[in-house]
């Protein structure tokens, strides 16, 4: 059978999963196909029909998937990243990116403000702030103006470009683009970080064969043992894959649950 894998997650996240699909190749003797020439949006639904069979999705479309009775995806493993804020757990943060140069100390500050997100079916980028406008007692006025970026990538070349003031950002795609622009640091500061989220999960779709479902699970979370496996891990900041179990996806529905009258 052949296996297509696929990132929905940033652009910086294209060559680890190259590499992972890669990996499982070798270790299975599959053959794979690493899809990302169409946009995300259709790759996302390239893994809710089975024309893709694994792909690593926002936790929001996950929730939402599998909110339905049987659900044609279920989770495959949980990237757990490198750094000590991770704590070793399947988690990650919404860092809030403001210009350098900007008045903004915390996010209270931003009321009024120019305020970007990528896309309304991210957890990071915006069900996170909805949350957390809901934690204050706020609603989607509390900006002056909230514009859709279409990325991560492209809310921060927003800021850095004057055309928003604030945006949320998943703190595994900004650690990798300080990574690989450390100029970077010195132009943006982090006031806050929303969160933890659980992370993006990856998924499989139900069509591939139970018992070949499980060996790709097991080669993912054994990966961390071997030196290559290691190796392909570092291009992500990974430190290994964890077995995923749905309630840890739990926390991300009661955002939702609290958050569901907040509208930007």
């Amino acid at each position: 059978m052949k296996i297509k894998l696929t990132t929905c997650q940033a652009r910086n996240t294209h060559a680890v999963t190259a590499a992972i699909a890669d990996y499982l190749a070798q270790q299975l003797n599959l053959e794979t196909k690493f899809i990302i020439d169409p946009p995300w949006e259709e790759c996302l639904q390239g893994i809710l029909t089975g024309q893709i069979q694994i792909g690593w999705m926002c936790g929001y479309p996950y929730v939402m998937e599998t909110a339905v009775p049987n659900p044609a995806i279920e989770l495959l493993a949980l990237p757990v990243m490198a750094g000590a804020r991770y704590q070793n757990q399947p988690i990650y943060f919404s860092d809030v990116v403001v210009r350098h140069d900007s008045p903004f100390e915390k996010f209270e500050d931003l009321r009024g403000a120019i305020w970007a997100y990528n896309e309304v079916g991210s957890q990071s980028g915006y069900h996170i702030v909805r949350y957390k406008l809901a934690q204050l007692g706020e609603n989607g006025d509390f900006f002056g103006k909230v514009v859709a970026s279409g990325a991560h990538l492209n809310s921060l070349q927003m800021i850095l470009a004057g055309e928003a003031d604030a945006a949320a950002l998943d703190s595994t795609v900004m650690a990798m683009a300080l990574r690989e622009d450390p100029m970077l640091s010195a132009q943006i500061r982090i006031i806050e970080a929303l969160g933890p989220s659980p992370i993006p999960p990856w998924v499989i779709h139900k069509s591939v064969p139970a018992p070949l479902r499980q060996s790709l699970q097991e080669a993912l979370t054994q990966m961390h043992h071997s030196p290559a496996g290691r190796m392909v891990l570092a291009l992500g900041e990974m430190v290994r894959f964890e077995t995923a179990v749905d309630a840890h996806y739990d926390p991300l529905r009661q955002m939702l649950h609290a958050s569901r009258n907040i509208h930007l």
